[in-house]
């Protein structure tokens, strides 16, 4: 087959999508275009083993299927305008690139907060520059640390932190409970009780008003009057999709790029989008399109996709069948794991002790009437395997939009 498959975006999310085209057939040319100098790299350690020096930086690259080795890497390039009806991406340099099919695997960046005060001493983790610095500042002896965002990197940076021997560590969220967005308040409540034994402090129910200092921060002013000495802020107050090289072709833009349950973008069957970018529906769920922000999806998607869009180039009809993966994650905190199955956020409402003891271990189940949709286990490696032993269970479910 010639023709060539543009990947915009050189992260796993790429990565993944080229092998995965390979292995549905496609011969032709393969050019990835990556804004980052680095060739593809995990990121989950960089905010864990990375950030408290249990890693080298070298350790995360992810070594390339042999089937893409011819591969074109134009890395340290960035996407910045598509012109879909021609086949065409403009790059920051002013060339252009013509395609046959269009992959986009551009991934997110971190929302930045907007309040007053200097920038220096504020960092976010997302890059591995990024955690090349944030780790220079944290092993600073004494280091006052302020962590924005209850979240999974925000507690993740925390508990590498404290570990590194942090003069303080305070984490600010407006929420009542550490990461009870994705995981309720039984959880919740167990991980903030777990987190303030180890040494970390909270001030929840209050935000950012803005952040002292001349030349570089000095303190934090939160909402409620108070300021909290630092020496170091982590802003993890969410992401943003990089979807602006896309505006002006009539695409979904509102989280993410929306596509339907074949992966392909805006009725485009020769443009696809892949990673946390794709705000895809979930026919194992309620089929309403989410993006999904875990590890497993590049994989997930890349592999549902390619087959998508190769069956398109081919001519044929081998397309999959509509997509319905299973959400997998997992977090390290301190000397504990979360270890996640399904999609727990869609069962808060109705949340079950399924073993154990939210004060030790304790394994929790998520379910939406009598349907069980999510299990997260809190604790050491027994808690994990409880976890697992539910992920066949969830995968033999029908999906409810089949």
């Amino acid at each position: 087959m010639t023709g060539r498959i543009l990947v915009a975006g050189a992260s796993m999310a790429g990565l993944r999508a080229a092998e995965q085209l390979r292995a549905a057939g496609w011969t032709g040319a393969l050019t990835l275009v990556g804004d980052e100098p680095h060739m593809p790299y995990n990121r989950p350690p960089l905010s864990k083993e990375v950030l408290a020096g249990q890693a080298p930086f070298a350790s995360l690259a992810f070594r390339p299927r042999a089937s893409v080795r011819d591969a074109q890497w134009l890395l340290g390039r960035t996407a910045v305008a598509a012109r879909l009806a021609e086949r065409t991406v403009v790059l920051d340099d002013g060339s252009a690139l013509a395609y046959d099919g269009l992959v986009v695997a551009t991934g997110m960046r971190p929302r930045r907060l907007t309040c007053p005060g200097p920038r220096a001493g504020r960092h976010t983790v997302r890059t591995l520059d990024d955690a090349r610095g944030l780790r220079e500042a944290l092993t600073r002896p004494g280091a006052r640390v302020v962590v924005v965002g209850a979240g999974f990197i925000g507690c993740e940076v925390a508990a590498t932190a404290v570990g590194l021997g942090a003069g303080e560590v305070t984490v600010v969220d407006p929420l009542p409970l550490p990461m009870i967005g994705p995981l309720g308040e039984l959880l919740g409540r167990a991980l903030l009780r777990r987190h303030e034994e180890r040494g970390v402090r909270f001030a929840l129910g209050t935000g950012v008003a803005g952040f002292t200092g001349e030349d570089r921060v000095t303190g934090v002013e939160l909402s409620d009057g108070r300021v909290l000495p630092a020496d170091v802020v982590v802003e993890s107050v969410g992401s943003v999709a990089n979807t602006e090289w896309l505006d002006g072709n009539g695409l979904d833009l509102t989280d993410g790029v929306r596509t339907d349950e074949l992966l392909r973008a805006g009725g485009r069957p020769e443009v696809v989008a892949v990673g946390d970018v794709a705000r895809f529906p979930n026919a194992r769920y309620d089929g309403v399109p989410r993006r999904v922000e875990h590890w497993s999806i590049p994989g997930d998607t890349a592999r549902h996709a390619a087959r998508a869009l190769v069956a398109h180039l081919h001519g044929t009809r081998d397309e999959p069948a509509p997509f319905a993966p299973l959400p997998t994650f997992w977090s390290d905190q301190h000397d504990f794991r979360l270890q996640s199955f399904g999609a727990p956020a869609l069962g808060r409402d109705d949340v079950r002790v399924l073993d154990g003891d939210p004060d030790g271990d304790v394994l929790v189940g998520y379910h939406t009437g009598d349907r069980l949709v999510g299990v997260v286990a809190l604790g050491g490696q027994a808690a994990a395997m409880g976890a697992a032993r539910y992920r066949n269970q969830l995968l033999k479910q029908p999906a409810l939009t089949a």
